[in-house]
């Protein structure tokens, strides 16, 4: 299949929209960055976090696809890969990360180590040149699954429909193992870019917390782009409302999961009240803290739970449209409420940084978005799963 022409340049005038309002954005956080230079630092820690995990969800979400197969793929394999493909762009906008480390991360500083027994015992771990080391790996593995994902997947596209199936086997026999390196890279990433920022506080789920939080917000940023797709008149002879329907049920699931592991952290924590553990939730449950947490428990739980329960919600692209951007939405400010603190302890406090930096990170990121996607046909073309389920769909609807 190919682009229509209006998607086309709908696709283009997405694509420099996002790219001038990222650059703009940027460059006035870049000047922010001179007056406010820590605080510059630790907004853009949450909105990389931000993009990154849609990025990390969304390539985890096209492995598990080419395992489990389903039809609920076809219709977001394309953007799925797209946002897989992001990662040398995200290895950029890591860079900046690396300037600001000292401003983030206690054990940077040298005055804070040295008389600090458990920073000391943590410091082979905890210092630049390893940190550095370990990013790089991360960085390695992820651009290599991406690579190879979009790499065979487009040689299905030139393949013969006989041949199709060969790359179809390296797909799903790469992601097996895929899978399990994304698990492992991704809870180090998360320790050390995140938990590290509070050295002294520690959590056995908090990589599985990452993961759930980036699969909820790759699901929800893939059901945002298919359904404008879809609105634009493409997508027309494949997405239909059965898809939908299995696309707000991994929605659903992925809420209760991310909400599964968040009260399993917290109920471990409180009912151990641990001295080394329990302050990590007194400062995130303290004063104004409290009204974000309870806006994650409405508006991140509570509401998607009980409307993703409609079975009319999940069947209509426009409305499930709209609950995944209250979805995407809430995951900035989850990523907000458990990296903030760590600056600001039980104070609540928003900088403009704070709105500005996760715009122009995305703006650019889904610049680049727009133009992978823009780049292939919207759909994979000689898939052999994907002509079985059409035939078998055809096959009921006959009967």
């Amino acid at each position: 299949m190919n682009h229509g022409e209006p998607i086309r340049e709908w696709l283009d005038r997405v694509q420099q929209r996002s790219l001038y309002v990222g650059m703009g954005v940027l460059g006035l956080c870049l000047a922010g960055a001179f007056v406010a230079r820590e605080q510059f630092f630790r907004s853009y820690l949450v909105a990389f976090l931000l993009w990154a995990g849609v990025a990390l969800g969304s390539m985890a979400l096209l492995m598990l696809h080419h395992l489990a197969g389903g039809r609920w793929g076809f219709v977001i394999r394309r953007q799925l890969e797209a946002a897989a493909a992001t990662m040398p762009l995200l290895l950029i906008l890591f860079l900046p990360i690396l300037f600001g480390m000292k401003d983030l991360y206690p054990w940077m500083r040298p005055e804070v180590v040295t008389g600090d027994h458990y920073l000391e015992h943590k410091a082979p771990y905890l210092n630049f040149n390893f940190f550095l080391v370990r990013a790089a790996i991360y960085f390695g593995i992820w651009i290599l699954l991406s690579t190879l994902l979009n790499r065979w997947s487009l040689e299905q596209d030139r393949s013969e429909a006989a041949q199709a199936g060969a790359p179809l086997r390296r797909l799903q026999i790469l992601s097996a193992p895929g899978l399990g390196l994304y698990a492992l890279t991704v809870s180090f990433a998360a320790v050390d870019w995140a938990m590290s920022l509070e050295p002294h506080w520690f959590s056995t789920i908090y990589g599985m917390l990452f993961m759930g939080g980036q699969a909820l917000a790759g699901m929800a940023f893939v059901v945002l782009v298919a359904s404008r797709l879809v609105a634009r008149g493409a997508l027309a002879e494949v997405a239909e409302s059965r898809h939908f329907h299995d696309l707000g049920s991994l929605l659903f699931a992925f809420v209760m999961i991310w909400a599964y592991l968040s009260f399993s952290q917290f109920l471990i924590i409180w009912s151990g009240n641990i001295p080394e553990e329990i302050p990590w939730y007194i400062s995130r449950t303290g004063e104004a803290w409290q009204t974000i947490a309870l806006v994650l428990i409405v508006f991140h739980f509570a509401v998607p739970f009980l409307l993703l329960l409609s079975r009319d919600i999940k069947r209509r692209p426009e409305r499930l449209a709209v609950l995944a951007a209250l979805i995407f939405a809430l995951r900035l400010v989850d990523l907000f409420w458990v990296v903030a603190p760590a600056f600001h302890g039980s104070t609540l406090r928003v900088h403009w940084l704070d709105l500005a930096l996760p715009v122009g990170l995305g703006g650019v990121w889904l610049a680049a978005f727009v133009s992978i996607l823009k780049s292939r046909p919207l759909v994979p073309l000689h898939d052999p799963q994907f002509e079985e389920d059409a035939a078998a769909h055809s096959s009921e609807a006959a009967g």
